[in-house]
């Protein structure tokens, strides 16, 4: 029996003219494990800290929505995508990248790449040049 289901968020992705995400297995233990200690390093952040960001399991990478408190992006304060993080080739346990929503083209830029998932949360969490919390 199938188990999967669509990411979180990926209906409302759809009608924000975003494509909705593939259909992704039920969570596993690990992925739940690093959804966890995302949202814990991400409660350590210097901007918005009164919001509580989404992190959204997509394929093997981790992607991170927020309200948009600035109003910037989204007038209205939806949530919108804020960073992606990838990991790297099996078995390359410090080879993330980190990446950032360009919302007027639509696409993720990338940010720093091959790094320790540490440094890039650190990048991620401080943010200085207002480069994923608009």
């Amino acid at each position: 029996m199938n188990t999967a289901r669509p990411s979180d968020g990926a209906s409302a992705l759809a009608g924000a003219g975003m494509p909705e995400a593939a259909a992704l297995p039920v969570t596993s233990p690990v992925s739940d494990l690093m959804i966890h200690r995302l949202q814990r390093a991400l409660r350590e952040r210097v901007r918005y800290r009164y919001v509580e960001p989404l992190v959204l399991r997509e394929g093997e990478s981790f992607r991170i929505q927020s309200p948009c408190c600035s109003r910037n992006v989204d007038p209205s304060g939806g949530l919108i995508d804020i960073a992606l993080l990838t990991p790297g080739p099996a078995g390359a346990t410090n080879d993330w990248s980190l990446s950032a929503r360009d919302h007027a083209a639509g696409v993720w830029r990338a940010c720093l790449s091959d790094a320790p998932l540490e440094l890039l949360l650190d990048a991620l969490c401080v943010d200085s040049e207002r480069q994923f919390w608009p």
